[in-house]
């Protein structure tokens, strides 16, 4: 019941006040974000990528209310760029992108995000890596796919996110199985209402499943982004039914979340990437990942109470 309120609150700014301002939330949020600098960030990925483990880079900045955001989160990732372009490490480290981050919402912001998103595309490319469009709330989803489909002409490699819990996923699936195309499958993290979106957990499960069996029939490259041991094995077992070899397909988890299961899949030979986010803005992505498991929630409160 939890997790609605907390979704909620993930756009609270009284509420954001209350919990930055907090003493113990720093060390609780440093579990789940790699730093607010590139070069912390940097430090984390070295860790990972030494382990044999892939990266996303996110940084943090959604639901901006002027350009001015905008440019800067687009300058942002065009550092990023630059830093792995000189780090040389390719295709193991991509970057994730929230379009809300580049103006998405803003008036004439389709557009908008375009503009500032293509530079970094371009950018990414340049450094021998992609980028990810991760998907927002249902309002965003058919902009975000049209800009996917615009920068896909020139860079085929740029994947998408889609959420199992919105009714439209399935078709969605379908039309991103083609060759070349890179997928993460999610079960979604915002708060959507019933019109659009299973509200039941085993209704998302379901759907969660047979997304993951359309991309796994299809032609291109599914991401599996779950933590879920059920969808893992699944992911598996669907993978084997459809003679995919090990790197036709890869695990995502995210940063600071069953890390031991991460190294596990990495030494089975699965290629498993960790989302690793960083920045200032780090509000919105904690309070989502405190409302989508209750041990995550149970960790933040028993610091809250001094027992960490």
């Amino acid at each position: 019941m939890l997790g609605p309120v907390l979704l909620a609150a993930a756009r609270s700014e009284s509420i954001r006040r209350i919990v930055s301002a907090a003493p113990v939330t720093r060390p609780v949020v440093d579990r789940f974000v790699a730093g607010e600098r590139l070069d912390q960030s940097l430090h984390s990925v070295r860790s990972l990528t030494d382990r044999g483990l892939d990266v996303t880079l996110d940084h943090l900045g959604e639901d901006i209310t002027d350009r001015s955001e905008a440019l800067r989160n687009r300058d942002a990732y065009l550092d990023l760029c630059t830093a792995l372009a000189s780090d040389g490490v390719g295709p193991r480290v991509e970057m994730s992108v929230k379009l809300s981050a580049f103006g998405q919402a803003l008036p004439g912001g389709h557009d908008l995000a375009y503009r500032n998103v293509l530079p970094v595309v371009e950018s990414a490319a340049a450094a021998g890596t992609t980028v990810t469009l991760d998907m927002e709330d249902h309002t965003t989803v058919e902009s975000t796919l049209a800009i996917l489909a615009e920068l896909r002409k020139r860079f085929p490699q740029t994947g998408a996110v889609v959420q199992s819990y919105l009714f439209r996923t399935e078709d969605d699936c379908r039309a991103l199985t083609g060759e070349g195309s890179r997928v993460r499958l999610v079960k979604g993290a915002y708060k959507e209402p019933a019109e659009v979106a299973y509200q039941d957990k085993r209704e998302v499960d379901r759907a969660y499943v047979r997304c993951l069996k359309i991309l796994m029939a299809g032609q291109g490259y599914p991401m599996i982004g779950s933590h879920d041991p059920r969808m893992v094995a699944i992911g598996q077992e669907l993978a084997r039914r459809h003679g995919r070899k090990q790197d036709e397909y890869e695990f995502q988890m995210l940063y600071g979340i069953r890390e031991a299961e991460q190294a596990r899949l990495k030494a089975e030979g699965h290629r498993m990437r960790v989302y690793v986010p960083y920045g200032t803005d780090w509000y919105g992505y904690f309070m989502r990942r405190l409302a989508e498991r209750p041990a995550n929630l149970a960790f933040f409160l028993r610091a809250l109470a001094g027992r960490r």
